[in-house]
């Protein structure tokens, strides 16, 4: 027996019980407030919160990457189950995850949680948190997450955003400012850049979309992890329903909002970091400069042999940057 905590829930004691197709009936469940299982691949434990009179409540998963350990799980917020995992302790960070969907944890995430708590939900829509049907642009999607971070009392937090997770970001940061403590965005789209196009998602399929986005997929280690060769039918139903909210939210004008760099003038008082692989084949560098040229005081660094994703190919550099700005 071990104790744990499951989000926000409670301190519980965390009973070992191999219980098939997570049977909820099962009398151990009925009777014990708090029961976690095994999976059957050893990676991750289920986590069930079952009460007297009212046995599902909310599921956990515990992953282990390494010497730290992250708790997953579905927590209600703002009128959804919002799928979160997290990590870490210190200053809260808010991870936005981009048009794809969310990712295991990766090395950055490990990184951070070494000084932050690291907060990485999955959007409503992209697979795993169930789509708001209300949601329909981007901007809609900015004011729910700061609903979400109200209800959480996560308090002034710092913000890290991916390419649609970094034009999310932004969108927050115009409405809010005073919620964000510091602001670090990774190849956002949200802007048409001034030169260059932005990569069609939708014209190539999946896996040739991933490819592009890196300079050399092969020699990127997380590639793989990230991106499987082989993977399972939830991951393919996860990429696939990610693409098609993506579609339903930025289709038209495609991947960006005219009024954005307009609205940026706003966050003249948060510290933003703006960070971009010089050869990203997805967001051309002049959308990073317009970025830099509407948010005052903005940082923009780029990385030489570099695409898409910074926190991959320049993982040690990326973090640096990161830490460095959250500090």
């Amino acid at each position: 027996m071990v104790a744990c905590r499951i989000s926000e829930i409670a301190e519980v004691s965390v009973h070992f019980l191999p219980v098939s197709n997570y049977d909820l009936q099962h009398p151990f469940l009925v009777d014990n407030p708090w029961v976690i299982t095994q999976n059957h691949g050893g990676h991750a434990l289920k986590a069930f919160v079952a009460r007297r009179g009212q046995i599902t409540v909310i599921r956990s998963d515990f992953m282990s990457t390494g010497p730290l350990t992250w708790q997953e799980g579905k927590t209600q917020v703002a009128g959804v189950g919002l799928h979160m995992i997290q990590g870490g302790s210190g200053d809260s960070v808010l991870v936005l995850h981009g048009e794809m969907g969310q990712t295991v944890p990766l090395r950055y995430a490990e990184s951070l949680a070494q000084d932050f708590t690291v907060h990485m939900p999955a959007h409503p829509g992209f697979g795993v948190t169930k789509r708001l049907d209300w949601i329909m642009t981007v901007r809609d999607l900015a004011s729910w997450y700061l609903r979400v971070i109200d209800e959480l009392e996560l308090g002034r937090v710092n913000l890290l955003g991916f390419s649609l997770g970094g034009w999310l970001a932004a969108e927050m940061a115009c409405q809010s400012p005073q919620t964000f403590r510091k602001m670090a965005l990774v190849a956002p789209t949200g802007i048409k850049p001034p030169t260059g196009e932005i990569l069609d998602m939708f014209l190539i399929t999946a896996r040739e979309y991933f490819e592009e986005n890196f300079v050399d997929f092969d020699s990127t280690p997380e590639y793989s992890t990230a991106y499987p060769a082989e993977p399972t039918p939830e991951q393919v139903e996860l990429w696939e329903c990610s693409r098609e909210e993506a579609a339903r939210l930025t289709w038209r004008p495609y991947m960006y909002h005219a009024a954005l760099p307009h609205l940026l003038g706003r966050l003249k008082d948060l510290p933003t970091l703006l960070v971009w692989g010089e050869q990203d084949g997805v967001i051309p560098v002049s959308a990073g400069e317009a970025y830099r040229q509407a948010i005052q005081g903005a940082r923009l660094e780029i990385m030489p042999d570099c695409g898409h994703h910074p926190e991959m190919e320049k993982t040690d550099e990326f973090v640096r940057l990161v830490r460095e700005c959250f500090a």
